[in-house]
């Protein structure tokens, strides 16, 4: 049944008198009101917004404060006893609220005169009351020079505000929680409650959610709310204590406005252990009604999803939860036991599964030899198996193609791991890579790259948001949005001033706009000096000297860079071994040179990548074959999504041969023109996603 239409003041009446009649049930909220109204939740919350210009959860408290007030002027009850009657869950959360709401904390309520100012409102003054009225030219000026000052204030806050960021509106970090119990072993339960939160608001598309690693590092902080709220650029945090006695769990959570470290809400749950799933529902639910996100259909059901009936298997779980944060060697063989003991309980454990799939790959992710490619398949299938909707399941499918190099069809399950997870940092961080150099794709490269910012961008340590800059720059770059990348390597720089990765990106943005090979070898020379075991700037130094036609220059580093890979048996920038091969020989080393060339003539020809006919039109260029080199050249034109490197070709030595002949500079024009063809579809299709 649809509500009566009634005036603006008879619906706020009406709310009122509802919240009043309910007011010592600490359960009552929004959605209880709106059921109570005959009306959906989100036509509630317009209509409320419209009559007061404030949330619905706001009007609640305040009607609770205000009974709170008239209980401790016209009652012997005590603080403890007027929060119990008025439906605070907290003493000390009702002081708080009390006291930003009036002034003054609850226990002053008896020594204040209040004094009507307008119906439904009301003014506090401390005794004695003196009225003073002025004569009516006074009050005039002073009514204008009020004006005045608040014009001024007013212009001044536009003034400051106009390069101010605005914070996002429905953004949220959720601390780590605190074990209230002696017993350590409590707390990797409280840790999970913490981690079940989060994971649990991550899956709302409408809340932009802080990482647990991001909001780790403030386990032990000093620093007060608000300062946390600028170092990760969000609007709400979530506190939790809470401890297991016996069967039971007790927990407390508190949702706080990060700018003013306003508490806003707070409820303690007290549940029986078998009902820990039930509890996490809940507090999501919750919080998101607090901040009225809005949750979909299908957000709810995976919201819902029971992991296991098991809660001993669940116990199992989430200690090895917490070792696979730890990502040591030791840390992942230990959970990898313990999500197996998970299993043996709940054969259908899907989370389990996924989570020992996960802790296979990393315990491989470095290894030359790789050994656990069939523990990975096994465990990311049976997650799957159990649980096909599953950010989790679709992330360990996806590990097993990249442990297989099977970039392709890693993708797909990567984006749907997205869908259901729209704030996973590390899905981000997969797709952004996999877009960057395994399946090039400008506009996903940095779309991902974007959203990885966009999810951690300011939090975590300095190191790490260093790195995150860093990746989001590298994709502009590729993409020729050089004055982009420039923007966000100095960022990068910002906060890690010796990110040797960022300081050598940024030398090649710079020559990217001027196009100065021997200003570039110096900078890269500079930048190597900070760091001259960085076997990486060797090879890129030597390149450099190289393109300059400097070969006893480019031998130097050249030469040290093949001691270590040669020494640490890697193989690496494959790519790179032709122009080693022509260095070694120009100075002197045919026999050396040639292998290095033999190498990079296998590497070319078994090459799938897009690059391949670039390649081999360098490969045909340094043989001095002018035809294959520009046939491969046109061919290399029909690709799409290659890098901005590509256009400085002719730069090269093994370009001397072919680049001043009439097709070949065709050719490479065709190259120029695709790319930047490619670079303003790709601007169009980022300013049409609002990301650019």
């Amino acid at each position: 049944m649809s509500p009566l239409p009634v005036s603006d003041k008879d619906f706020l009446r009406e709310i009122t008198a509802l919240i009043e009649e309910n007011i010592a049930d600490e359960q009552f909220g929004v959605s209880e009101l709106a059921e109570k109204m005959n009306m959906s939740r989100s036509n509630l919350l317009r209509k409320v917004k419209k009559h007061t210009d404030s949330p619905v959860n706001q009007l609640i408290r305040e009607v609770r404060l205000k009974r709170g007030m008239e209980l401790l002027r016209t009652t012997g009850l005590n603080v403890s006893e007027v929060s119990d009657q008025v439906g605070f869950g907290s003493v000390s959360y009702f002081i708080k609220c009390f006291r930003e709401y009036y002034g003054y904390p609850p226990g002053e309520a008896g020594k204040r005169v209040l004094e009507p100012e307008a119906e439904g409102a009301v003014a506090e003054t401390a005794v004695p009351v003196r009225t003073t009225r002025w004569p009516i030219r006074l009050r005039w000026g002073a009514a204008a020079l009020v004006v005045l000052v608040a014009l001024v204030l007013v212009g001044y806050y536009v003034w400051r505000g106009r390069d101010a960021k605005p914070l996002p509106e429905k953004s949220i970090a959720v601390l780590p929680f605190k074990n209230d119990s002696g017993d350590s072993t409590n707390l990797y339960l409280i840790n999970g409650l913490m981690e079940s939160t989060l994971n649990n608001l991550q899956k709302i598309q409408d809340l932009r959610v802080i990482s647990r690693t991001s909001s780790e590092k403030y386990r032990n902080t000093a620093k007060s709310i608000p300062e946390m709220a600028r170092e990760l650029d969000v609007n709400y945090f979530i506190e939790g204590s809470g401890q297991k006695i016996g069967d039971r769990i007790l927990l407390n959570i508190q949702l706080i406005e990060g700018t003013t470290d306003r508490h806003l809400w707070s409820r303690r749950y007290e549940r029986e252990a078998k009902d820990i799933f039930a509890l996490q529902q809940e507090i999501a639910h919750n919080i998101a009604e607090e901040i009225e996100a809005i949750i979909t259909p299908e957000e709810v059901k995976q919201i819902e999803k029971i992991p296991t009936d098991d809660l001993e298997a669940y116990n199992e779980y989430m200690e090895g939860r917490e070792l696979l944060y730890d990502a040591s060697t030791e840390a992942l063989q230990r959970s990898i036991v313990l999500f197996q003991r998970a299993i043996k309980r709940d054969p259908h454990f899907a989370q389990a599964y996924a989570d020992a799939a996960v802790a296979y790959y990393y315990l491989d992710l470095f290894q030359i030899n790789k050994k656990y490619g069939k523990e990975i398949s096994e465990y990311a299938d049976k997650a799957l198996l159990y649980d096909e909707k599953s950010a989790e399941s679709l992330i360990a499918k996806a590990l097993y193609f990249m442990h297989k190099k099977e970039y392709k069809e890693a993708a797909p399950y990567l984006e749907k791991a997205l869908d259901y997870n729209p704030n996973s940092g590390i899905v981000a961080h997969f797709l952004s890579e996999l877009y960057n150099g395994y399946l090039p794709n400008a506009a996903k490269y940095i779309e991902y790259a974007l959203l990885g910012v966009r999810i951690d961008g300011n939090s975590g340590d300095s190191s790490t948001v260093s790195y995150k800059y860093l990746h989001l720059s590298n994709a502009l770059m590729q993409a020729g949005f050089i004055d982009e990348a420039l923007e966000y390597i100095d960022k990068s720089l910002a906060y890690k001033a010796d990110n040797p990765f960022s300081g050598y990106l940024r030398v090649y943005i710079l020559y990217a706009k001027n196009e100065d090979v021997g200003g570039t070898c110096e900078a890269l020379v500079k930048e190597f000096r900070k760091d001259t075991t960085n076997f990486i700037m060797m090879q890129e130094i030597g390149k450099m000297y190289y393109f300059m036609r400097n070969y006893a220059e480019s031998y130097k580093y050249y030469k040290r860079y093949l001691a270590i890979v040669e020494e640490k048996e890697l193989d690496i920038f494959k790519h790179e071994n032709l122009k080693i091969g022509i260095v070694l020989q120009k100075m002197g080393q045919p026999e050396k040179g040639q292998r290095y060339i033999d190498a990079f003539e296998r590497y070319v020809k078994t090459d799938s990548s897009i690059y391949r006919h670039a390649n081999l039109a360098g490969y045909y260029s340094y043989l001095g074959d002018a035809p294959k080199a520009i046939e491969h050249m046109k061919l290399f034109a029909r690709e799409k999504d290659y890098q901005y490197w590509i256009l400085f070709f002719t730069i090269d030595p093994i370009a001397d041969s072919v680049k001043d002949l009439p097709e070949f500079k065709k050719a490479m024009q065709q190259v120029r023109d695709r790319f930047w063809e490619n670079h303003r579809k790709v601007r169009a299709t980022l300013e049409e996603k609002g990301l650019l």
